[in-house]
């Protein structure tokens, strides 16, 4: 399936979580079995031979995601939760978002020292989610290989945030 109806599958939703949020909403594009296999085959494509070792998903739909490239890969697969989410030990960092703050969270035994990580989400913004993930894996010892996105809106320059790592994307709005 070609970039182009990928991107036509997604649906724009005004106003969500709060107003003045245009929402990307990916869930049409998930109910589309070809759609949903062409998504995974490309992003399992980039790494097949890059033996990663842990798949970071960020809630939530980083999790739909992650899990489905750890198994695809042979990699374990590692959730970072929002705060008060986790029942073991963690770690925590705060981040700014495009509508507010939050805090995430990883298990402290989560990843090991050296263990090579791919960092997945649905979604790259203002880049806040993803470099606060990237903090947290670097502190449990982890190399980040890359961080992955389906969607990135380029325009709110969330690859700033992330320079000094591969930072890559399917779909792009400029």
């Amino acid at each position: 399936m070609d970039l182009a109806s990928l991107t036509a599958k997604i649906r724009d939703i005004k106003d969500f979580p709060t107003e003045g949020i245009l929402f990307k909403d990916i869930t049409t594009l998930l109910k589309d079995g070809a759609a949903w296999v062409a998504v995974v085959d490309h992003l399992v494509a980039k790494y097949r031979t890059a033996k990663v070792d842990v798949v970071v998903g960020v809630e939530s739909r980083g999790f739909i995601f992650g899990g489905v490239l750890a198994q695809q890969l042979g990699a374990g697969f590692v959730p970072v939760r929002k705060k008060g989410k986790l029942p073991g030990p963690v770690f925590e960092e705060e981040y700014e978002l495009e509508y507010g703050r939050d805090v995430l969270a990883i298990h402290q035994d989560a990843i090991g020292d050296g263990q090579r990580v791919l960092a997945v989400d649905d979604l790259l913004a203002t880049g806040g989610t993803m470099a606060a993930t990237l903090r947290l894996i670097e502190r449990l010892g982890g190399t980040v290989m890359a961080c992955d996105f389906l969607i990135e809106l380029a325009f709110l320059k969330g690859r700033e945030r992330l320079k000094g790592y591969r930072v890559e994307s399917l779909i792009r709005y400029d």
